[in-house]
């Protein structure tokens, strides 16, 4: 069991409460949580594992003293805390009246272990960080959120792509800590197939580049990075968005020469590694039953990462006991993976199901 966690806010303005800071200037509030001697699930230690995060709104307690009002939302590989503050997503949910009213619910967004400000290779340990997966991370969300914010309770989880199989595991390791699910962009079984090919391709061409040195390098891995970060751009296209956006060969080569000089700017080799690689345990179908929680999950048709014609979201959501699958038809508003971020093309499932699972007093 790790060691009794510290729990701070230093970046937060007079280290005042993320609650309070957000009532007083609508702003996030900033939170940092850390937790001593955390054991990974390889057996490796971590003497300080550090979880920053982001909070928008204030817990609210029932008559018994348990938080009713919080709203996990986790974002996706090589994402961060402040992913899903993209407005195409908090503005369609977290205004007043939206589904996630910040006058009503409480907001958290973390960063997940090897993401953000959180833990990560990058911060000295390079290759001798602990190999994490998405059993840590979930765990330790769930320590964050029960001895450091003292959440006990969720009213939703709501996860996309990487977050969207966190939520799946979520499901099957504390099925009664959320009164909902919402898992949007994924597929509950083993990564195989194309997916993880393209996860391997892309480990495999940052490790075969020789300034690469086992991970111990000064200068980014500017060959393999590229190669990586090409591959990545292709798992989370869209063919009609491509399309429109790079019409000409010209705007097509324009577009993939500023996003890999943006992207590799702000990517660091040994961290994306990480965070593709930890995907590769996770295998959720064998305990799909066990999922007690109402599951709204949804995928879009033109999701080259989790394609329909697979046929496994429809077969497998079938094995949870209580759950809606959705597939959203290709249109102008999907964005192929992307659609988890835009709200508004799957807003009114997301309504009817809040209004659906609101608990009975």
């Amino acid at each position: 069991m790790p060691s009794k966690p510290r729990f701070s806010r230093p970046d937060s303005p007079r280290s005042r409460p993320p609650s309070l800071l957000t009532r007083q200037t609508g702003r996030p509030g900033k939170g940092l949580y850390v937790l001593h001697n955390f054991r990974f699930g390889t057996g490796e230690i971590l003497p300080e594992l550090k979880l920053h995060y982001l909070t928008l709104g204030a817990p609210h307690r029932d008559p018994a003293g348990h938080v009713d009002n919080a709203i996990l939302l986790l974002h996706g590989t090589g994402g961060e805390r402040h992913t899903l503050l993209a407005p195409q997503f908090s503005n369609e949910l977290f205004g007043p009246g939206q589904p996630f009213d910040i006058t009503r619910y409480f907001l958290i967004l973390p960063d997940d272990i090897g993401h953000g400000d959180s833990s990560k290779p990058s911060d000295g340990l390079h290759m001798h960080f602990p190999q994490y997966d998405y059993d840590d991370m979930v765990r330790s969300q769930y320590l964050m959120l029960t001895e450091g914010l003292h959440v006990d309770h969720l009213r939703l989880l709501l996860g996309t792509s990487m977050g969207c199989m966190q939520g799946f595991v979520w499901g099957e390791t504390y099925p009664t800590f959320a009164t909902a699910l919402a898992p949007f962009a994924c597929l509950p079984t083993e990564l195989a197939g194309r997916n993880r090919m393209m996860r391997y391709m892309a480990i495999s061409n940052i490790q075969s580049d020789p300034a690469w040195q086992n991970g111990d390098y000064t200068t980014e891995p500017a060959l393999g990075l590229r190669t990586a970060n090409e591959m990545l751009l292709v798992m989370g296209s869209s063919p009609l968005q491509m399309q429109k956006a790079a019409p000409t060969r010209a705007a097509a080569e324009t577009f993939v020469d500023r996003y890999l000089e943006r992207t590799d700017t702000h990517t660091d080799a040994n961290n994306l590694i990480y965070y593709v690689n930890a995907s590769r345990n996770y295998n959720p179908e064998l305990r799909l039953r066990t999922i007690t929680a109402p599951v709204l999950y949804i995928n879009s048709a033109d999701d080259f990462i989790n394609p329909p014609e697979l046929g496994i979201a429809e077969r497998l959501s079938r094995q949870i006991p209580h759950c809606r699958f959705i597939l959203i038809p290709t249109s102008d508003a999907t964005r192929g993976h992307g659609t988890h971020t835009q709200a508004a093309v799957w807003k009114q499932d997301l309504i009817d199901f809040m209004r659906e699972t609101e608990p009975q007093h």
